[in-house]
């Protein structure tokens, strides 16, 4: 079977590590400091439920409120992972903002999300708890994960999770595993 391409955007507010996540999935490594992005591309290939996968990651430039909805960003993006940082209830804000734009732009009413609090290994600084984050995913009827990047816990989860998402909106996954023999 051949890989299938998949196209991710991954979008939220500046510096909420969005690079570093890309960069930890990708490269496996952490990186700190960084120029914020402009745009930037990332290939992985990756197997799951004996599939093949070659992901293309759109590692976006951070939006803001005022920042208009990127028309590239609504084509050809199979799923969207919307990161906002547990530290900062601007991201929080800012990644409802994004969410909204991004239905007005793609005028569906579902697209395949995994909301992201990233971070998490600066608990002591935390604003945004888990049980908001899920809240505001189940709202959007998208999967939800807190990660730390710097750590890298749960980053790979963040990719399988999109793959799952996308599949399910394509109807190529049942929520649940049935076997019919005819």
């Amino acid at each position: 079977m051949p890989a299938k391409q998949r196209k991710i955007a991954i979008m939220g507010y500046r510096s909420v590590g969005k690079s570093s996540l890309s960069i930890q999935f990708v490269d496996g490594q952490f990186v700190d400091s960084y120029d914020p992005t402009i745009e930037n591309t990332f290939n992985k290939s990756m197997r799951l439920r004996s599939q093949d996968y070659d992901l293309k990651l759109v590692d976006t430039a951070g939006q803001d409120e005022y920042s208009i909805f990127p028309a590239q960003y609504s084509m050809d993006i199979h799923g969207y992972v919307l990161v906002y940082s547990i530290t900062s209830s601007k991201s929080f804000e800012v990644v409802q903002i994004i969410y909204d734009k991004l239905l007005d732009m793609t005028g569906k009413i579902h697209v395949p999300i995994v909301l992201v609090g990233n971070k998490t290994d600066l608990h002591l600084e935390r604003m945004i708890s888990a049980e908001e984050g899920k809240k505001l995913a189940d709202t959007w009827k998208a999967a939800f994960l807190e990660t730390s990047a710097k750590q890298n816990e749960a980053v790979a989860d963040i990719f399988h999770t999109m793959l799952l998402e996308i599949e399910k909106a394509n109807g190529n996954m049942q929520e649940k595993a049935s076997c019919v023999i005819s």
